[in-house]
């Protein structure tokens, strides 16, 4: 059964190092930690790796975050695995639940995040199976 969970969070980023840059190329590591509220309230906790190019707005990351909380009152954690890239401003994102992450009450969950910035506040919508 599929379900849609919605709501918003919090994030911080904290570098772990000056950007390595050659060629005007930038790779970085950065820390992150997030609170959800609404139907997940939760917190996470995950590594991110960013290249940024020398052209405005091309980028791409990937990143591995731990969540653990509550999804629509159900305990447990499990992680979610990211993957965006911006080509000049436009930009593809996905983030999905890792098969077989799911502890606790939320073994078994599969995934996907979807989130928008509205007037800097982030939104997210959760569509899982469980």
């Amino acid at each position: 059964m599929s379900f849609i969970a919605k709501g918003s969070f919090t994030v911080e980023m904290k570098p772990q190092a000056d950007p390595d840059t050659a060629d005007g190329v930038s790779l970085g590591r950065l820390l992150l930690q997030k609170r959800f509220e609404g139907d997940l309230a939760a917190t996470s906790q995950g590594e991110m790796l960013t290249a940024m190019t020398p052209v405005q707005g091309s980028a791409g990351y990937v990143a591995i975050e731990r969540v653990t909380g509550t999804l629509h009152g159900k305990s447990g954690s499990f992680v979610f695995q990211h993957s965006g890239t911006m080509t000049r401003g436009a930009q593809q994102l996905s983030i999905t639940v890792v098969p077989d992450s799911g502890t606790g009450e939320l073994a078994g969950l599969a995934g996907t995040f979807r989130l928008q910035i509205v007037e800097g506040k982030h939104l997210y919508e959760f569509d899982y199976q469980l």
